[in-house]
């Protein structure tokens, strides 16, 4: 079972609708110790003062900003809780907007907002009133000692709420000097026309179920086999860098040729599932498969 990171309440108006927060996402890779390779240990990092290297103890730490080289102000964690005691179990909606007016790029993490079982008809009003409304509420709270912007919106009858990251955060295109030439570009007609019908030949609907970390998945079929004690892989050779397109509209031309072959196969077929399927990683297996071909 979840367990819930935060707690505290919903505000807005005169109104508060306790709540718990929950994880949306469980991020997933491979992970790795240090191992020095001559014995097989594990790799300790120690925490050490930086001028007599002796180790420290984990509560003679405190935080540090450092105004100049080797100055710094300490700030303790009760002095940095104490700066907004009154928000910390708060998440206060300041206005409500519509998610469309929000540029994706301010998204940061999710989270799923759960209500207190005495209050569970004050949550679902809230969220099918914004449902309705075709609203978000843009709200603040503290978690962790660090003030968030979140955008708390309606998901299929319950509330999702979204951190935000501030505008100054943003980093905006003009620091990108390369994008200016974007707009002194001249796009034909024709050109234009192919490419969307390059776009609608690739369109269909979002299905988040049918995207995987191939590499991760490859990672652990190297691990297993190594693990079952076969040592012998295939190296992949690496791919040969693509040709700049010199020829736009003919490259536009054999990409919806390809597109369209490639929706005319059956999604079942053979040759499909040759394309689909991760090369294996090992010689024994890869001389199993050629065998059985």
């Amino acid at each position: 079972m979840p367990r819930a990171i935060w707690s505290g309440s919903i505000s807005f108006g005169l109104v508060n609708i306790p709540v718990q927060l929950f994880n949306a996402v469980s991020r997933k890779s491979v992970r790795f110790n240090q191992i020095d390779s001559r014995n097989n240990a594990r790799i300790r990092l120690r925490k050490v003062n930086a001028e007599n290297g002796d180790e420290v103890p984990d509560e003679a730490i405190v935080k540090g900003y450092e105004l100049s080289k080797g100055n710094y102000v300490l700030l303790s964690e009760d002095e940095l809780a104490a700066l907004d005691p009154e928000s910390q179990r708060t998440i206060d909606i300041e206005e409500f907007v519509a998610l469309s007016d929000i540029d994706p790029v301010y998204f940061d993490a999710s989270y799923h907002l759960s209500p207190d079982p005495a209050t569970v008809k004050a949550y679902a009003l809230l969220a099918r009133t914004m449902e309705q409304a075709g609203k978000v509420g843009i709200a603040r709270f503290v978690m962790r000692q660090k003030q968030y912007l979140a955008a708390i919106r309606p998901v299929d009858g319950h509330l999702v709420l979204s951190t935000l990251v501030y505008e100054d955060e943003v980093n905006g295109i003009d620091e990108v000097p390369e994008l200016d030439k974007v707009a002194e570009v001249d796009v034909a007609d024709k050109e234009l026309a192919m490419a969307e019908q390059l776009v609608e030949s690739l369109a269909g609907t979002w299905e988040p179920e049918k995207y995987h970390d191939t590499y991760r998945a490859q990672v652990m079929e190297m691990i297993e086999a190594k693990a079952s004690g076969d040592t012998d892989f295939v190296v992949a050779t690496e791919a040969p860098p693509r040709e700049k397109v010199v020829d736009l509209m003919a490259a536009l031309e054999a990409s919806v040729k390809e597109a369209k072959e490639a929706r005319g196969r059956h999604p079942t077929s053979a040759d499909t599932e040759a394309k689909e399927k991760p090369a294996r990683l090992s010689k024994r297996a890869a001389a199993a498969k050629k065998k059985s071909a």
